[in-house]
Formats: structure tokens, C-alpha cells, sequence
């Protein structure tokens, strides 16, 4: 059972996405009892496949409601986080507004792209944006966060998110993989680091999941989209996993709310697989 959140407060970066992991995790946290501060990069976040109709999901705002619908305090704040004055700007405004940081998620990523190529054709620009985004971006709300909880002297919770390719190289991704990888060894050193002030930090490493991340699974060469290729694409990869199926924002969500309690007060620097047994190590 997870232990209660009450009185806890959480910042979800990359919370913008109807699908993504930030949504699910802002509700989880919610509902077991925290307030939540929910940030992207563009209040709607940035659509992979921008042509798909989007069903009237306004972005951060609607994920900020869905916190006040289990009754907790909720902010939507843009931020990027490969700023760090924006980040130091909205850890100001999370303390003035709420009090208090308890538990950080780090959760934004850049949108897969220009990056899913051979290293050979891989351009400095497609590098920089997904190591600066995943990795530095990771690394600059970490340090805020810490700072913020040390100063409190109540210790804490930091999640990082990374991901299967930061346990396994896959081809024409060498730019999220290294950004992964490099999330589980800052989350090991960062640990080591934060333990005597009772502060946990764990990397949470999801396989292949149904989320906005995968609907460039679905553009056609036109540009347009197409949910039925998505459809069968997300199939193959199912059909891969010894589970038989994607991992899902629910599963991610209640293993960040397990991560972020109490009840895992004694885990920390970890790297935790949540991949439907894809990956064992």
C-alpha cells in the first residue's frame, strides 16, 4: 500500500500532453493526497504529430483541473527546463504560492525528431536538444529542488525519468540513449549525495508505452496522421514484450506515487525497470 501524500508537494515537469506521463502522475499524486505544480514547455506542450486532431485538451490547465477535481491545490506553470532561471522562478513560486517542495518529477522530454537517425547523419543541433533536454535539463531542476529541500531540512523525493534505452543502445537513437543512460548515473551519484539529509532520488525506466511520445508512430509520409499505422506499429511492439502489451501512464504514474511516499523511504538510487520484463538488469 502507498502511504498517504497529505500535506506533500509535488512539481511534475512535462505535464502538458493529454497522454503522456506527466498527466497521469500529477492525478496519482493527487489523488494519494499532494498538492501538484504541473509545468511544460508551452502551456499545450509540444505535439509530436501536430496535424492530430486534439479533442479539445487545453494542455497544463486541464491537467491542473483534474488536480483540483481530487480536491488538492494545483498550479500550471510554463517553464523550460533547459532555463535555469525559469527553474529557479517557479521553485520561488511553488514556495511562495504552496509553502513548501516535497517531491520532484522529472519528467519533460524533447519530442522524439530530428534525433532518430544514424550517428553518422545525427547533426549537432538534433544532439544538443535531446541531451540538453533530457540530461541537463534533468540535472538543472534536480539542483533547485535539493537546494529548496536541504533548506527545509524535512527531506524529500526526486524521480527521474528515464527510460529502457538507458539500459540498452538501439539503433538511430544514440542521442536518447546517451541522454538515459546519463540520467541513471546522475540519479546514482545525486543519491549518494542527498541520503544523509533523507532525501531519496530514483530513476524510473519505462519501456515502450501508449503515450504522445509514440504518435510519430503514425505520420504518413505526407505528414498527415494516421491512427490505424500507429495502431499496428504499437501492435509489433507489443507483441515484443513478454507481457504481451505497452506499458501504460497508469503503470508509470503508481510506481512514481510508490517512489514519492513514504513507503519507499528506504529505496534510493535506483533504477527501476517498468517494461514488462523487456529488460532485466
Amino acid at each position: 500500500m502507498i502511504s498517504s501524500l497529505d500535506g506533500r508537494v509535488a512539481l511534475v515537469t512535462g505535464a502538458a500532453g493529454e497522454h503522456g506521463f506527466g498527466r497521469a502522475i500529477a492525478r496519482r499524486l493527487a489523488r494519494a493526497g499532494a498538492d501538484v505544480v504541473v509545468t511544460d514547455l508551452a502551456p499545450r506542450g509540444v505535439r509530436v504529430v501536430p496535424t492530430k486532431p486534439d479533442g479539445g485538451w487545453r494542455g497544463l490547465a486541464d491537467t491542473a483541473g483534474e488536480v483540483g477535481t481530487e480536491g488538492r491545490r494545483a498550479l500550471a506553470l510554463t517553464l523550460d527546463v533547459r532555463a535555469a532561471a525559469q527553474i529557479d522562478g517557479v521553485i520561488a513560486t511553488t514556495l511562495a504560492t504552496l509553502g513548501r517542495l516535497d517531491i520532484l518529477v522529472n519528467n519533460a522530454a524533447a519530442p522524439p525528431g530530428a534525433d532518430r537517425a544514424p550517428v553518422t547523419e545525427l547533426s549537432e543541433d538534433a544532439w544538443d536538444i535531446v541531451l540538453d533536454t533530457n540530461l541537463k535539463g534533468t540535472y538543472l531542476c534536480a539542483r533547485a529542488a535539493a537546494a529548496a529541500m536541504l533548506r527545509q531540512q524535512r527531506g524529500g523525493r526526486i524521480i527521474n525519468m528515464s527510460s529502457n534505452c538507458g539500459k540498452l543502445g538501439y539503433p538511430r537513437m544514440a542521442a536518447y540513449c546517451a541522454s538515459k543512460f546519463g540520467v541513471i548515473g546522475f540519479t546514482q551519484a545525486l543519491a549518494m549525495e542527498l541520503a544523509p539529509a533523507g532525501i531519496t532520488v530514483n530513476a524510473i525506466c519505462p519501456g515502450p508505452a501508449d503515450t504522445d511520445r509514440l504518435d510519430y508512430l503514425g505520420r504518413r509520409p505526407d505528414g498527415s496522421f494516421d491512427p490505424e499505422l500507429r495502431a499496428a506499429e504499437l501492435a509489433t511492439r507489443a507483441r515484443a514484450i513478454p507481457l504481451g502489451r505497452l506499458a501504460t501512464v497508469e503503470d508509470v504514474a503508481e510506481l512514481t506515487a510508490f517512489l514519492a511516499s513514504d513507503s519507499a523511504g528506504y529505496v534510493t538510487g535506483q533504477a527501476i525497470n517498468i517494461a514488462g520484463g523487456s529488460v532485466t538488469h
